[in-house]
C-alpha cells in the first residue's frame, strides 16, 4: 500500500513529457492555408509525441528566402515548403538539406519511392533516383473554357479545341459572333507557354537533360517551335484574340475569364476550385493543353509546378523522427486523396489516385482527372521530365520581361528568345561558379 502511494505521489510530481515541436514554414495562404492547417491538426491529434507547428511566411520566393536567411542565423525550421523552380538552389545548399530518402531510412519509417507518381517524384530525385524532398502540392497547367460562350458562338460545348489552330479558329468564331470579346487569356507565360509548352511538344529548354545532368547546363529555349509559339501569341495579341494576363502568375488573367470577357483560359489544375467558385454564371469545361499537330512527338506530357517539403539540417535529433512520422502521415492515401479532391493538386501517390477514383470523385467532378491524364499521357523524356536550373527564379523574371518586349513590338519572337537565352545563361554561369 505504501509503495503504491509513494509511486503515485512521485508520478504526480513529475511533469508530463512535453511533445516535441516541429516547425514547418510554408507559402500557402487563404483556403489552401486553412486546409494545410487542418491536415496538420489531424496529424497532431493522431499521436502525442510530436506537434507540427505550421507558419505562413509569404509567397514561395519569400518563404525560401526566409529559410535560407534563417539557416545562416541558425534559426531554421525543420521543414520548409519550396516551389519547384527552387529545387536547383536547394540542392546546391551544401550542408543545409537532409534528403528525404535518407531521413526516412535513418528514422526507420516505411518508405517506397515506387508508390509515388513517377511524373511527380521524378522532378525531385537525384541522378541515382533518390528522393530529395517530399512532394506535397504538385499541379500542372490545364485548359479551361466557357461552355455557355461556346454554345452562343455555335460551337459544341462538349468539344474543346485540341490544337492551337483550333484555338485560333474557335476564338475567331466566338469574337465574330459577339459571344465574347476575347478568345483566350492565360496565367504564367513562363510556366505555361515556355516550360510546359516545350515539354508538351517534347522540345528541350536546356542542355544536360534540362539541367538534371548538372550545373553546367545552359538554356536552349530559343528553338523554332518556341519561337513559332511566341510569334503566334504576339500576332494573336495584336488581333485581340489573346489578352496578356500580366507577368509571373498573371493575376489579370483569372478576372478576364470569370467576367466572360475571354472564353478560354490556361492556368494551374490547382485553380480548379477557384474557377468553379468564381464562374457562377456559366458552365466551365476542362481539357488538356492545346498543341501544334505539325510538331513530331506532340503531345508528350506536361510537367509539374507547385512545391515540395525540404528537411533542413541543424535541428535537434528528436525533431527528425517527428518529421519522418509526419511525412508518412502526409503521404497516406486518405490524407492525399482528401487534399487532392479539395485543392485540385495532383495526388502524389497512385494509391491516393486509386482511392479518389473508387470514391466516385472523378465521375461526379468532370475535369478533375485531366491533370493526371495529361501528366501521364506518355513516359517522360529528357525533354519532358522537368527542369533543374540554378537561379531559375531570376530566369523566370527574364522570361516575363522579354515576352513584354515582344508584345511592345521592340523585338520579334526570335530576338526576344535569343535575348532570354543570353540573359539566362549569364545567370547559370554565375550559379555554376558559386556551386564549385
Amino acid at each position: 500500500m505504501f509503495k503504491t502511494a509513494a509511486t503515485l505521489l512521485a508520478f504526480s510530481a513529475t511533469p508530463a513529457l512535453a511533445a516535441t515541436e516541429v516547425q514547418w514554414w510554408h507559402a500557402m495562404g487563404g483556403e489552401l492555408g486553412g486546409k494545410l492547417e487542418e491536415i496538420v491538426q489531424g496529424f497532431n491529434e493522431s499521436q502525442s509525441d510530436y506537434v507540427v507547428v505550421p507558419t505562413y511566411k509569404g509567397n514561395y520566393a519569400e518563404t525560401m528566402t526566409a529559410a535560407i536567411a534563417a539557416f545562416r542565423a541558425r534559426e531554421q525550421p525543420a521543414i520548409v515548403q519550396v516551389y519547384e523552380v527552387g529545387t536547383g538552389t536547394m540542392m546546391a545548399a551544401k550542408g543545409a538539406i537532409r534528403p528525404v530518402h535518407q531521413l526516412m531510412q535513418d528514422e526507420g519509417e516505411t518508405f517506397d519511392p515506387a508508390a509515388y507518381l513517377p511524373a511527380v517524384v521524378g522532378y525531385y530525385t537525384d541522378p541515382e533516383g533518390n528522393m530529395l524532398s517530399m512532394p506535397f502540392n504538385s499541379s500542372t497547367p490545364i485548359f479551361y473554357y466557357n461552355k455557355d460562350v461556346f454554345e452562343k458562338a455555335g460551337l459544341d460545348p462538349e468539344t474543346p479545341p485540341k490544337t492551337w489552330s483550333e484555338v485560333e479558329e474557335f476564338s475567331r468564331k466566338i469574337m465574330d459572333s459577339g459571344a465574347a470579346s476575347c478568345g483566350f487569356t492565360s496565367a504564367w507565360i513562363s510556366w505555361v507557354h515556355t516550360e510546359n509548352f516545350s515539354a508538351w511538344h517534347n522540345q528541350p529548354i536546356g542542355t544536360e537533360q534540362n539541367g538534371f545532368g548538372g550545373p553546367s547546363a545552359r538554356l536552349t529555349l530559343n528553338g523554332p517551335v518556341q519561337a513559332k509559339h511566341w510569334g503566334n501569341l504576339k500576332k494573336w495579341a495584336d488581333e485581340g484574340i489573346f489578352k496578356y494576363g500580366g507577368p509571373g502568375p498573371g493575376d489579370n488573367a483569372p478576372p478576364m475569364f470569370y467576367s466572360q470577357e475571354c472564353a478560354m483560359y490556361m492556368n494551374s489544375s490547382a485553380g480548379r476550385a477557384a474557377v468553379i467558385a468564381n464562374a457562377k454564371d456559366f458552365d466551365v469545361g476542362f481539357s488538356m493543353m492545346p498543341y501544334y499537330d505539325d510538331v513530331e512527338g506532340a503531345p508528350q506530357n506536361s510537367i509539374i509546378g507547385g512545391a515540395t517539403l525540404w528537411v533542413m539540417e541543424g535541428r535537434p535529433a528528436e525533431e527528425y523522427k517527428g518529421v519522418a512520422r509526419f511525412f508518412s502521415y502526409l503521404s497516406s492515401p486518405e490524407v492525399q486523396a482528401d487534399w487532392h479532391q479539395f485543392s485540385g493538386y495532383l495526388p502524389i501517390t497512385q494509391a491516393a489516385a486509386d482511392l479518389t477514383r473508387s470514391q466516385g470523385f472523378y465521375d461526379e467532378n468532370p475535369g478533375a482527372e485531366i491533370s493526371i491524364q495529361q501528366m501521364t499521357l506518355n513516359p517522360p523524356t529528357d525533354n519532358s521530365r522537368g527542369l533543374r536550373f540554378g537561379n531559375y527564379v531570376q530566369i523566370r523574371t527574364a522570361i516575363d520581361e522579354e515576352f513584354e518586349q515582344l508584345l511592345a513590338g521592340n523585338k520579334d519572337a526570335q530576338q526576344a528568345l535569343d535575348a532570354l537565352v543570353e540573359r539566362g545563361n549569364k545567370l547559370l554561369e554565375e550559379f555554376e561558379a558559386q556551386s564549385n
